[in-house]
């Protein structure tokens, strides 16, 4: 083994003896194996498929650097992964102050690498000379292959140490490096060929037992990679599996097409139409420098403090969609930041700062009077943003290896200043386009900010009280008496004929009414404002007592179910799909925790004559095929039933006995259930189904056209 990668163990302490020579000094890639989880933050699948981006940001270092098209990843059968781009490859030669040939140096040596002087890569994801070095040290083999100056050149290590293997796979035999540490020529390929392959078999001895490359995740981070780095071609190809594709990832059109990708449902939403978008997407572009103080390696190899000048690249594509969720991605030098740092917070501050200013330039137009003390706030202007924020600076500032958060402190105001100067221009433009799309960012953002107060406000004003005590809530609200949230319902009706029969039909210890009268707004094609100024939707969202928005308080909502009531027709359905649209657009909470049923009103009453002197026999039905069963089960029995079959059109056509018994007694009636199993399925079903966008909506509608039976049609 190297003389880097020893350990000087000393004796253990006993009690009450502790000198400096029971001190341990762990040295080379002893301590990456001793405290992994320093290095790649855990040993389970999280770490395992943090030394695959180790390697991959490599590959991808000499793509920014522009020596490089295309990367490749592999998943063997064996557990190992193989990472190959045609990069410049890794040197090859000898480096003189180590007598080590590079491609040892770099797989061997901690902070060692081509990305120290600044002179190899101006900008790249791979800081701090470790990751290579690091996923060596946790592997129980490594393979490089260097095609390098015409040939091939190969070295092996097995556990950070060098040397062959005598065969495939772990269990081959190792002979360790004794008089050179030389890399093998295999052979000769063309001249102008050059690339690095790195193919490695985690250590079972370090990784626990389940760890495993997740091709899924593998498959997300090459997409997003394309993305960040347009015209670089990826592949990944999995081949546990036998049968499964080779996926290639390659964008000529950068984080805009990121943002529009994302906005879409990203890579499981299925083709069809994008989400309404409140303006389009627009990118914002700009860079700043700043000096800071830093050792730098001199001619010699000494380091040296010098004031160094940088430069920070911001590129920025941003959308706003009617929705309120918000998704912002962000980015240094192509790594994923999750956690953000100085660039994120730059980001926000110039945002909200000139979003503050816009508001208050166009108060008259918004209608924002000197009484509101309320201004927007960060959860505001970011509602509905879906949002892609990546830098490139040289040598950033990471808060540890696994790079989640970038700490480089003049970042953020060179962020701030670009997206408050670049989006200034786009919504004070005066193009007709422009202007337009401005006008309904700043529409949808002051929307947002007085639904934020009007949820404040009925939180700290409105709590779970009988309507006789709490003269906020709307007169036509038929409450309950009953205080317990878990036990009470809201049934909402449609007409005041039904409500009349529901009032009869209720049990008023806990089942309180609310009508609604007619068809409320289709929420989805609206605006805030609209929906907010809506009657039935304002008089819904006051009744429940929780909110609207991303500031709905699921604790607060004055009831355990809410129930739709409506006729069993296409008016009916209609109506009950408006409401649903409401809940999930505005109180979706409410539909996730499993609040919102549906009643299921019966359509028939059929009367079954019977014996003389017993009680005819009356049977609800709740479909035509159920009718028909019930009709020729009384035809095979001899019965005779009694004609017209009453068919019933409305909740008030219905007797409030009927009513109790079929639709609204807990012991006897049938209800369904509203669940969100899949939010962004949902998403799209909803904006397809209700949202503005009218050809894709009517492609729907002929392609089903056929399944329908026009007889069920109830016109």
């Amino acid at each position: 083994m190297a003389t880097d990668q020893a350990v000087r163990h000393s004796p253990p302490a006993t009690t009450g003896d502790y000198t400096a020579r029971h001190l341990s000094v762990l040295e080379g890639l002893e301590a990456v194996r001793k405290r992994p989880g320093m290095y790649i933050g855990s040993t389970d699948t999280r770490g395992l498929m943090h030394c695959l981006w180790e390697i991959i940001d490599n590959s991808v270092d000499e793509a920014l650097a522009g020596h490089a098209s295309r990367v490749d990843v592999v998943l063997h059968p064996d557990g190992s992964a193989e990472v190959g781009d045609d990069g410049r490859g890794v040197p090859v030669d000898t480096e003189p102050r180590t007598g080590l040939s590079g491609i040892e140096l770099v797989f061997t040596r901690l902070h060692a690498g081509g990305k120290f002087g600044g002179a190899s890569y101006a900008a790249s994801g791979g800081l701090h000379g470790v990751g290579a070095s690091v996923v060596n040290a946790l592997s129980a083999r490594l393979d490089v292959q260097v095609d390098r100056d015409g040939r091939t050149h190969a070295m092996s290590f097995r556990r950070g140490e060098p040397g062959r293997f005598a065969g495939d796979g772990v269990a081959a035999d190792f002979e360790a490096f004794r008089d050179t540490t030389a890399p093998d020529r295999l052979g000769r390929v063309a001249r102008g060929r050059t690339g690095t392959r790195v193919r490695f078999w985690p250590d079972p001895a370090v990784f626990t037992s389940d760890a495993g490359f997740v091709a899924e995740d593998l498959r997300a981070r090459l997409r997003q990679t394309a993305h960040l780095v347009p015209g670089l071609t990826l592949s990944v190809t999995d081949r546990r599996p036998a049968d499964a594709p080779v996926h290639v990832f390659r964008f000529d059109g950068g984080i805009a097409e990121f943002v529009d990708f994302l906005a879409a449902g990203g890579e499981d939403a299925p083709d069809g139409p994008v989400p309404d978008a409140v303006a389009g997407t627009w990118r914002l572009r700009g860079a700043g420098t700043f000096t800071e103080t830093v050792p730098v390696l001199d001619v010699t190899g000494a380091l040296e403090t010098r004031e160094v000048e940088r430069t920070c690249e911001v590129d920025v594509a941003l959308r706003w969609g009617t929705g309120w969720d918000t998704d912002v991605r962000s980015f240094v030098n192509v790594v994923a930041t999750p956690k953000g740092g100085s660039h994120l917070t730059g980001f926000e501050q110039g945002l909200l700062k000139l979003v503050r200013a816009q508001v208050a330039a166009n108060a008259r137009r918004l209608k924002i009077t000197g009484k509101e003390n309320d201004r927007v706030e960060k959860d505001d202007a970011t509602a509905g943003l879906t949002a892609v924020v990546a830098v490139r600076v040289p040598e950033p500032q990471f808060e540890g290896q696994t790079k989640e958060v970038l700490g480089t402190p003049a970042v953020r105001a060179i962020v701030a200043k670009v997206v408050e100067s670049e989006l200034s221009a786009l919504l004070t433009s005066t193009k007709r386009g422009e202007k337009a799309q401005a006008g309904n960012l700043l529409d949808k953002i002051v929307g947002e900010m007085r639904a934020r107060v009007s949820a404040r406000n009925q939180r700290d004003t409105q709590r779970r009280k009988n309507a006789l005590e709490n003269s906020s809530l709307p007169a036509k609200l038929k409450d309950c008496r009953s205080h317990d949230v878990g036990r009470s319902e809201l049934f909402i009706v449609e007409g005041d004929s039904a409500l009349g029969t529901a009032m009869s039909a209720r049990n008023s210890e806990f089942q309180a009414l609310l009508p609604i009268r007619g068809k409320i707004l289709n929420v989805q094609k609206a605006s805030l404002d609209d929906m907010l100024r809506n009657a039935e939707c304002a008089s819904i969202i006051q009744v429940l007592g929780g909110g609207s928005g991303r500031t709905f308080d699921l604790d607060a909502v004055r009831y355990g179910r809410v129930i739709v009531m409506s006729d069993a027709d296409v008016d009916g359905a209609h109506i009950r799909t408006l409401l649903l649209t409401l809940f999930f657009r505005y109180m979706r909470p409410l539909v996730a925790e499993g609040r919102v049923f549906a009643a299921v009103p019966p359509l028939h009453r059929v009367e079954v004559v019977t014996a003389a002197g017993r009680a005819n026999d009356v049977r609800y039905t709740y479909s035509d095929d159920e009718l028909q069963r019930v009709l020729r089960e009384a035809r095979s029995r001899g019965r005779r039933v009694k004609e017209p079959i009453q068919r019933y059109k409305g909740l008030g056509e219905m007797d409030a006995d009927q009513l109790a018994e079929t639709t609204m007694d807990p012991a006897h009636r049938t209800l369904r259930r509203v669940r969100l199993t899949d939010a962004a399925a949902a998403e799209r079903v909803f904006e397809l189904l209700m949202g503005s966008e009218v050809p894709p909506r009517r492609e729907f509608v002929v392609a089903g056209a056929r399944s329908v039976d026009a007889a069920r049609i109830d016109a």
